[in-house]
């Protein structure tokens, strides 16, 4: 709306009837995005709660790891020792380069 107003121009909804030319049409419009900010917020709020309820209750949330544990440490230990191309280990354990790089992300953490 402010970007309208900079430039001198209004919306005119015809399916809503809408003209924020008029006082009126600026209220509604303006009504209807606090409206539209409040769900948006209260949506936000319940997310964040039901994802504290999960976590409460020890559930956690993401993918499941594609490989095994003995799996990702070879995967990682081929990587770092960087004589296999980051292609071919991909092939050979049959995940993507993001599953790659999230696995050696990951060991580097649990080493540190």
């Amino acid at each position: 709306m402010g970007y309208l107003e900079e430039q001198q121009a209004g919306l005119l909804s015809l399916h809503e009837a809408i003209d924020t030319a008029t006082p009126t049409g600026k209220l509604t419009f303006h009504l209807f995005g606090a409206l539209a900010e409040v769900e948006r917020n209260l949506v936000r709020e319940r997310t964040q709660a039901g994802l504290t309820a999960a976590r409460a209750s020890g559930r956690q949330g993401g993918r499941p790891p594609v490989l095994d544990k003995d799996k990702r440490a070879l995967a990682v230990k081929l990587y770092n020792e960087k004589q296999t191309s980051i292609a071919r280990i991909c092939t050979m354990m049959g995940i993507s380069k993001p599953t790659l790089y999230a696995y050696v992300k990951a060991a580097q953490h649990t080493t540190a």
